[in-house]
């Protein structure tokens, strides 16, 4: 299930024919969508001794009187144009919005004369008597927009913000994207006037002063210094910038092959390939037929509004409550329990002492009572919890595995155990079972509690577990262990390739477990690729059934649980998409639903609802309202498969998936109804401990965040 995915990745697109036939549908009859307004007004500027001229594009609806926040987009014109550039673009706005794809925004085009136009919306240090230097970035991004957010219905804060702009303007959208990214979360560059390391000797960065200091109207090391290589050393990924490039196949090309290097298609290119390499910031990058002129600019605008339009939100994204729990190491999610009472039980691997507790090394297994107790326990090679089960006396049961001696009747180990053990209410352990090939890696990856006080766990053997026969690579295995931890009966079971079982649901009625396989379990066809697939056994271990689950590409199946309606509902993914599927317990396909996010996606976990539904939680990119990385998901669903919600929230890094883009997150219904949710995290929280710690959110299920 390794994905791969991370914040600054971006994905290179070449379309040499994105043009406005294709980009700008607007036939002749069309009905016009309804139209926004273009106001000229102006902005004191301290910084400047003066004002700032601007054209406003307020959408259709617009009421100063009316509670409605709107997202902002700052749109800065070329060098020698005025703020009239921009307003070719209106009737795309209309259309956009109109149609829904992107939401109702106001629209900033201030005007920048000075430096005889060509200021490349930077604070410059030239000095000459005829037309100095200003502090037009100070402006601009201090005066004009305290002024527009006091004057204007917008959402101030920096997700609800974007800056673009073409040729010079493409260069100031880079520049205050990259240096002011509290201020803009998104930038629209286009045919961006930028060079590296200096411009070419025809340039206009080097005439006007922009550039300049004292009387000299270039100087290299101011250039050096407010340019983009500068910008991208120090990044704070904290605060991620979602960026657009584009540049025309026909930009104007140097006749000196010395300066062939700085053509913008070429340097265009070089800056995509440097930003997408840095830390917190998601590129992409389009070639539009065309060359320097509104034939490209106007429709990558509309390609490019279209796809930062799901980071652009009047609301900001909902963020993950902290405290952290781990160690300055890297930690990993390992469970979590709700007790009726009140209590929450969480269990995590960790890297290091918790609590004052003893650390063995490698990776520990931790259990803590929130608020009360931890227990801390391991072998110096790693140990990892997956899932924590909570008991009726208060106590809980927890299983993984471990590459070491953890019950003290395994000396020497090579390899990976299995392990199931009860902690009581206090903390103190009842019992440890350690089982597995004595020569083979074995693996827990998913416990359930039994009717009895016992627990169903399930995983995977490379060899013969309990006395299991091999079918091929790695079996699934299911176990029962009784209350005392007594191994009761096991099941292993596979084909030919690498079977593995990632979780287990149980009733009074029977046992559920779903995973994944390479090619096909007995009973079933492959579908093609990794498929997921279901089984249903009985208390007593017989299978009744199994079924694969999936298409023809990559599938899982990671999270089950068993509704109030007596529904198996299983989830995981396909294809990068997140599958969830309901059967009736005869094993009938009853629902399933494919939720299909703009990057990768995956549910892990399925909590029980009290009205038939499930809530499905696991990671996202973009089926909610993005954050930065990848962000958890709560996806609600109601008896009938149907999406009632989706929500998803985070940190600026990665969420709910570990650095390996596989899901590292768990979840459970509280007594009053809010869902717990635990899971790794990259991200700063308060009390943030390291470079990979576990937090806890307490969701609202009507709002699928914390």
């Amino acid at each position: 299930m390794a994905r791969g995915w991370r914040l600054a990745a971006g994905m290179a697109v070449v379309l040499l024919a994105l043009g406005l036939a294709g980009a700008l549908p607007g036939t002749a009859g069309a009905e016009r969508p309804r139209a926004g307004t273009l106001t000229t007004a102006s902005a004191p500027s301290a910084a400047l001794g003066g004002s700032i001229d601007y054209t406003v594009y307020l959408p259709y609806g617009y009421d100063p009187a009316a509670a409605t926040r709107y997202p902002a987009l700052y749109l800065l014109h070329g060098r020698g144009d005025t703020m009239q550039a921009w307003t070719r673009v209106k009737a795309d706005l209309d259309r956009l919005i109109a149609e829904g794809t992107v939401p109702p925004v106001i629209a900033v085009l201030p005007d920048a004369p000075w430096s005889s136009r060509g200021n490349y919306y930077v604070d410059s240090s030239y000095t000459g008597a005829d037309d100095p230097g200003r502090p037009v970035e100070t402006a601009l991004t201090r005066d004009l927009v305290s002024h527009v957010d006091a004057t204007y219905r917008t959402a101030a804060h920096r997700g609800a913000r974007l800056v673009g702009g073409y040729s010079m303007g493409g260069a100031g959208a880079l520049r205050y994207a990259l240096a002011h990214p509290d201020l803009f979360a998104n930038a629209l560059v286009l045919s961006p006037a930028v060079y590296k390391p200096l411009p070419p000797a025809d340039s206009s960065a080097r005439e006007f002063g922009a550039f300049g200091s004292g009387d000299s109207t270039f100087d290299d090391e101011v250039y050096q210094r407010l340019n983009y290589p500068a910008l991208l050393t120090g990044r704070d990924p904290d605060l991620p910038v979602r960026m657009y490039i584009a540049v025309g196949d026909d930009e104007w090309a140097n006749p000196d092959p010395a300066d062939a290097a700085h053509d913008l298609d070429y340097e265009a290119a070089t800056l995509y390939n440097s930003v997408r390499r840095a830390d917190g910031v998601a590129a992409e990058f389009r070639v539009v037929d065309g060359g320097h002129d509104w034939d490209v600019w106007r429709p990558a605008f509309v390609d490019g509004l279209t796809h930062l339009a799901g980071t652009l939100s009047a609301t900001p994204p909902a963020g993950l409550p902290g405290p952290a729990h781990g160690t300055p190491g890297q930690d990993w999610a390992g469970g979590v329990a709700a007790h009726p009472g009140g209590a929450t039980t969480l269990g995590f691997a960790a890297s290091g002492p918790v609590s004052g507790q003893a650390y063995t090394g490698g990776l520990d297994a931790v259990v803590t009572r929130v608020g009360s107790w931890t227990t801390q326990f391991g072998t110096p090679a790693n140990d990892r919890l997956y899932g924590v089960v909570p008991l009726a006396d208060g106590g809980v049961i927890t299983a993984g595995y471990t590459r070491g001696d953890l019950d003290g009747a395994h000396p020497g180990s090579p390899a990976d155990d299995g392990f199931v053990t009860r902690l009581t209410a206090g903390g103190q352990r009842a019992w440890l079972t350690q089982a597995g090939d004595a020569a083979k890696a074995d693996r827990f990856y998913a416990v359930a509690a039994a009717p009895d006080g016992g627990a169903y766990v399930a995983g995977y053997s490379s060899g013969s577990f309990a006395g299991g026969a091999s079918a091929g690579d790695k079996d699934a295995v299911l176990a029962r262990v009784a209350p005392d931890g007594r191994l009761v009966w096991s099941r292993q079971f596979g084909g030919a390739g690498e079977d593995k079982a990632y979780a287990v649901a149980a009733d009074a009625n029977g046992v559920y477990v779903a995973g994944s396989t390479s090619g096909a379990l007995p009973g079933t066809t492959s579908l093609g690729g990794l498929d997921g697939w279901l089984a249903r056994f009985t208390p007593a271990g017989e299978q009744d059934w199994v079924t694969a689950a999936g298409g023809a590409g990559d599938d899982l199946l990671g999270g089950v649980a068993i509704t109030t309606e007596g529904l198996a509902v299983a989830t995981g993914s396909t294809d990068g998409d997140v599958l969830t599927v309901a059967h009736t317990r005869a094993g009938k396909q009853r629902w399933r639903v494919v939720t299909a996010g703009r990057g990768p996606d995956a549910g892990a976990e399925v909590v029980a609802g009290p009205d038939g539904g499930v809530a499905v939680v696991g990671f996202t990119s973009a089926l909610g309202l993005p954050v930065g990385g990848a962000d958890v998901l709560t996806l609600t669903l109601d008896r009938r498969g149907r999406q009632v919600g989706v929500a998803q929230y985070g940190t600026a890094r990665d969420d709910a998936a570990d650095p390996f883009g596989e899901e590292n997150v768990y979840a459970t219904r509280a007594a009053d109804g809010r869902l717990l949710v635990t899971g790794c995290t990259a991200g700063s929280l308060a009390g943030n401990l390291g470079n990979g710690d576990v937090f806890l959110a307490s969701v609202d299920p009507a709002k699928g965040t914390p």
